[in-house]
């Protein structure tokens, strides 16, 4: 990889305005494109807005394996502890405030709609919330686990253990 200084005036922009995004800068604008205040300025304030979050997505979906669905609703900025890495959330889902959802989670949408999660739930590294579900506050969800149905307020779901399904007893 080259140094920094070896690097064009061009590829130091490009990796400073696409690798490198201000989180709550990025969240901010998203929000803003997102809600229902339509005036004349607004729109062409939307479009410079919506041009970052675009290059944004672009690098992320590229390159992490992302995808935030554009019409995803979420109430306040979630907490991403290992970053956006193989994050998909459905472009119905509703996510409340403060949620921390780690890596490799999908929030997906099936027949009957898209999850509903509340606020301050925590999403473990590889779950699955799938279809019309409500995840209720302060909820965990366990890392690997494949939630299809709703869960209540306060409830901790955790995947069940690993069963030994067959022993070979020459490999």
């Amino acid at each position: 990889m080259k140094e920094l200084d070896d690097l064009s005036f061009t590829e130091r922009f490009f990796r400073a305005r696409l690798q490198h995004y201000d989180e709550k800068k990025y969240w901010r604008r998203r929000n803003a494109v997102v809600s229902e205040n339509k005036g004349g300025l607004s729109r062409i304030c939307n479009l410079y807005r919506l041009y970052y979050i675009k290059k944004c997505d672009a690098f992320n979906n590229a390159s992490l394996g992302t995808h935030l669905g554009f019409g995803a609703a979420f109430a306040g900025i979630p907490k991403l502890p290992h970053g956006l890495y193989g994050i998909i959330i459905s472009h119905n889902a509703v996510i409340g405030k403060e949620c921390k959802i780690f890596h490799q989670v999908t929030i997906g949408e099936g027949k009957n709609g898209a999850p509903i999660i509340g606020d301050n739930v925590l999403i473990g590294a590889g779950a699955k919330i799938i279809g019309n579900v409500t995840i209720g506050d302060n909820a965990r969800i366990g890392a690997g686990c494949v939630v299809v149905h709703d869960v209540p307020a306060n409830a901790i779901v955790a995947a069940p253990a690993a069963v030994e399904i067959e022993r070979k007893d020459n490999p």
